[in-house]
């Protein structure tokens, strides 16, 4: 395990200026989201900009031992989130932006760790977004723009070894502002504590990704061609066959 590592961009480079940031963290207050004794999922604001907290204080050797005998791997930390970040801006995939990450002591069942992301805002997760398909079909532009982005996403991110592990359609945000259409829109892939960054995805690990996605979206009203669609942007295949209305 590497030593420690701290890293602060506005406003908490100021904000937290001569403190301590891993006691300073800690007093962040705002709208909770989750309250466990080794994790804490926060709300806050700051300067009127709202920013999301996590805040990773030791799962403790019992809870990795049970997750390595369960054939799970444990999520130590923030350090997942961070990097899976880092490597989703490298590959032009929109995510969240994070403005301080901390690391600290080598034990992994007693790592302190913490990350802060801008709050994406205004958005509505595609869960939401097209929760009425099937009472009212979207505009089939975009519908079908929606399909080919999520499917670029997923494929620009498997092929660079990354697999999601809560890869829902809740977990991708449409930006509201300015109002998405079939020829411009922003989606952003976020919640990524879970994820693992490989060399090489093996193909179960992008299976289990697909197949949460696809759980996600089985009632949402989608075609056969829509399917057929999403694959065809997933693995670069001809359109060619599904032009048609």
């Amino acid at each position: 395990m590497s030593g420690d590592v701290l890293f602060l961009d506005e406003p908490f480079r100021s904000l937290w200026a001569g403190q301590d940031p891993f006691v300073a963290v800690e007093t962040l207050e705002g709208e909770i989201f989750r309250e466990l004794e080794a994790r804490r999922t926060l709300r806050t604001e700051v300067g009127g900009r709202g920013y999301f907290v996590k805040i990773h204080r030791g799962v403790g050797w019992t809870e990795i031992v049970k997750n390595l005998l369960s054939l799970r791997l444990p999520v130590l930390g923030a350090a997942n989130e961070w990097r899976a970040i880092q490597c989703l801006s490298e590959l032009g995939v929109d995510s969240m932006h994070a403005v301080a990450y901390g690391r600290r002591g080598r034990d992994p069942g007693r790592q302190h760790s913490f990350i802060i992301t801008e709050e994406l805002a205004p958005t509505l997760s595609l869960e939401d977004f097209c929760l009425d398909w099937k009472e009212h079909p979207p505009e089939l532009r975009l519908k079908r723009a929606l399909i080919a982005r999520v499917a670029g996403m997923a494929r620009r991110m498997h092929r660079a070894g990354i697999n999601h592990r809560d890869f829902y359609l809740c977990h991708f945000l449409l930006h509201l502002d300015p109002a998405p259409t079939a020829d411009r829109f922003r989606l952003s892939l976020i919640d990524l504590h879970r994820a693992q960054l490989r060399g090489q995805l093996p193909g179960r690990w992008r299976d289990k990704d697909l197949a949460a996605l696809y759980f996600s979206a089985v009632d949402i009203g989608l075609s056969k061609r829509d399917l057929l669609r999403f694959f065809g942007g997933l693995f670069c295949l001809s359109l060619a066959a599904y032009s048609a209305r």
